[in-house]
């Protein structure tokens, strides 16, 4: 006989509890792992590029140390184009403006000296005599002492290349320096006011080169400029470069430096 639909038996079915399935725990997400070599990283300054500080000297590079430069297609100005001479940890930039005939060069760089050069460099390929010259000022007087604006001759856009430079330091101390071969170190001669010229910024720099003699001219308080000092005799083979550049001297601190009022000559006799 067929039980009724609703009979006891067919109701107590009803009544048991419905079997649950085990909810499996939630799988703990684990956070993404960012490759080590994705994390920015800090500049790796080696210690011969520190500056002077309480407990050490900067000192000259490993004899076979080079970076590469790293040249823009930036023209800027009268310039050609722009490089960061000796690949710079931190890059280096600079903007020209008309109305003031102002450029702002902003740069890292540990030196432009020893036996290879970090620094900002505004330039124009160039043969025979050439008169450079500018006013070199700083923005703000914090920043290195050995911070400087320089006019610079030289034969190649390597770390090393011969050249020839006139500097002016943020302590006012101004020099005529040359390079007398690539890969050479550096010799100057230094020039510091002192009397009643205590802690006067030279007004004007410039830099001339009349065959093979290169000289260093000069204005301290806005008197016509003039040649100070013996020239040095080096020879350069056109094409050179020939420009305006700014070094921090801190191997990644950027710092500013100006020249304002620039002019460049192919010949010699010519600095204004």
């Amino acid at each position: 006989m067929k039980a009724h639909p609703l009979s006891p038996v067919l109701n107590f079915a009803l009544l048991l509890p419905l079997a649950v399935a085990p909810v499996a725990p939630k799988a703990q997400v684990a956070a993404p792992q960012v490759p080590q070599s994705a994390v920015p990283q800090a500049p790796q300054v080696p210690d011969w590029a520190q500056p002077g500080s309480s407990n050490h000297q900067q000192v000259a590079p490993p004899a076979d140390f080079h970076r590469p430069t790293v040249t823009l297609d930036k023209p800027i100005g009268i310039f050609e184009n722009q490089s960061d001479i000796g690949g710079p940890l931190v890059p280096g930039d600079a903007s020209y403006d008309p109305a003031t005939k102002q450029y702002t060069i902003r740069s890292a760089g540990y030196n432009i000296w020893y036996q290879r050069d970090e620094f900002r460099f505004l330039w124009k390929k160039m043969s025979g005599d050439v008169s450079l010259a500018a006013d070199a000022a700083f923005p703000t007087k914090e920043g290195f002492g050995d911070r400087k604006v320089v006019l610079v001759i030289r034969q190649s856009l390597d770390d090393d290349s011969k050249e020839a430079m006139a500097g002016e330091h943020g302590t006012g101390m101004t020099h005529l320096a040359w390079r007398a071969a690539k890969g050479e170190q550096m010799k100057d001669m230094e020039y510091r006011f002192g009397g009643q010229l205590t802690d006067v910024m030279p007004n004007r720099i410039g830099i001339e080169k009349h065959g093979d003699q290169i000289a260093l001219f000069i204005s301290l308080k806005g008197e016509p400029i003039h040649q100070f000092g013996p020239p040095v005799t080096l020879a350069f083979d056109g094409p050179f470069y020939v420009g305006i550049g700014f070094c921090s001297h801190q191997p990644t601190t950027v710092d500013t430096g100006l020249a304002s009022n620039v002019t460049l000559e192919n010949r010699a006799d010519a600095i204004r």
